[in-house]
Order: structure tokens, then C-alpha cells, then sequence
């Protein structure tokens, strides 16, 4: 079976006049199926960056990506964006849901955009969202929640696709500690769950060694233990 994602001999720089940026170079990485990844390291060593680049959301100056073994450099934008949209799940420290639209609304919307009927999506959005234990917030607008309830939408609305994987960048560093512990016990539940790889970045040494790999990113170099 392929792995979920891989990445092959990735680089990533930045060049702009006379300033050059090496964020890193020809590192690999894996995530197979079902399995938790967390990657940590000090703020701006490239954590974000690296998962942009797996998420497809920004290119790398040389080496491959690939999702389920498929290189998606070989992908026109719009075909990457219908194939991310089957194949993985987003989420962020801060939500970025719409506040106009109700928690329902916001994680039916990735299946609406996937074509799914309106009725069906509401229906599966429903039972996502019962899941991580907001059934009594269906309607409710987003502002009208608390952070950690904002970010369990936020899960809701990553996992409600069944994508092969989540990426998470800082999903709990926005929160306190308490509500981060409910939030992060909330997705290893989905996780186990909807065998859902995760791949997540964050800072939190603690939370990093509860997931089954530990990567580090440091000095433009990703290593495992």
C-alpha cells in the first residue's frame, strides 16, 4: 500500500534581490496510512512551510510531493484542487471558518463543493459534527462559540470529506492548555475513528510525543526520533 504522502529529496528557498533564504534542502518524509506524524520545531524553522508544500499549497524548488504514490507536480492547478479536495482535510491554529454561516453550513461546504447534494451534505455534516461532541451547537453561528468549540468545527469540517489525510498546523496554539488537552483528545478520537492519517505541526513538545512518529525540523534539516 502507498504511503499517504511523501515527499523526495524537498528543497525549498526564497530569493528576492540580493536576499537568499534556504528554508530546506532535500529532506524525505513519509505518512502512512491511519498514522499520526507530528513534526515540532522553533518558530520559523519551516514547519508551516514544509506543510504548504505537502498540502500542495505552494511549490518546492526542487524534489517531489506525492499523494498516495501519484506525483502531483504532473497536475494542472484545478485538477490539484479537485484531487485535495477528495484527499485531504485542513486544519489551522486559527479556524478560518465563516462567521456568517452557521457550524453546520461551514463543514457542509467542502462536500458541496465536492458536488454532493445539499440534503446529504447537511446529513453527514450533522453527524461529523455530533461526533466531536457539538450537537447542541449545529446552528449556531461561529462567533456565538467558544475557541475550543470554533476549533472543533474547524476538525469537523477537515475530517467530513473522509480525506486519506489532515494536516494540522498548530491546531491547539491558539487555545489554553485545558481546552487544547479536549480539543487534541478530540482528534485522536476522529482519528482512530476515520483511520485518518494526520500530519501535525506544532510547538507543544508534550502533545508531539502522544502521536506514533516525531519529527524535528532544524538548521534546514528534518529528522525522526
Amino acid at each position: 500500500m502507498s504511503n499517504v504522502i511523501e515527499c523526495r529529496d524537498l528543497s525549498k528557498s526564497y530569493h528576492e534581490k540580493i536576499i537568499h533564504v534556504d528554508v530546506f534542502e532535500k529532506i524525505n518524509f513519509y505518512v502512512k496510512p491511519g498514522e499520526l506524524v507530528s513534526v515540532v520545531g522553533q518558530s520559523g524553522s519551516g514547519k508551516s512551510t514544509l506543510l504548504h508544500l505537502l498540502g500542495g499549497l505552494d511549490k518546492p524548488s526542487s524534489g517531489d510531493v506525492l499523494w498516495n504514490g501519484e506525483f502531483i507536480a504532473k497536475h494542472s492547478q484545478a485538477a490539484l484542487s479537485r484531487l485535495r479536495n477528495k484527499t485531504l482535510g485542513f486544519v489551522y491554529q486559527f479556524h478560518h471558518l465563516l462567521p456568517e454561516f452557521s457550524a453546520m453550513e461551514n463543514v457542509a461546504m467542502p462536500l458541496l463543493i465536492g458536488g454532493m447534494k445539499p440534503r446529504q451534505a447537511r446529513e453527514k455534516a450533522e453527524s461529523v459534527l455530533v461526533q466531536v461532541g457539538l450537537s447542541e451547537r449545529l446552528k449556531h453561528r461561529i462567533a456565538e462559540m467558544s475557541g475550543g468549540e470554533r476549533q472543533r468545527t474547524a476538525i469537523a469540517r477537515a475530517l467530513v470529506t473522509e480525506p486519506n489525510c489532515v494536516l494540522a498546523d498548530e491546531p491547539t496554539g491558539n487555545l489554553d492548555k485545558k481546552t487544547a488537552a479536549k480539543v487534541f483528545d478530540v482528534m485522536l478520537e476522529l482519528q482512530a475513528t476515520f483511520n485518518t492519517s494526520f500530519v501535525m505541526v506544532t510547538h507543544d513538545l508534550d502533545m508531539a510525543k502522544k502521536t506514533g512518529r516525531v519529527y524535528h525540523v532544524e538548521n534546514g534539516k528534518l529528522f525522526e526520533g
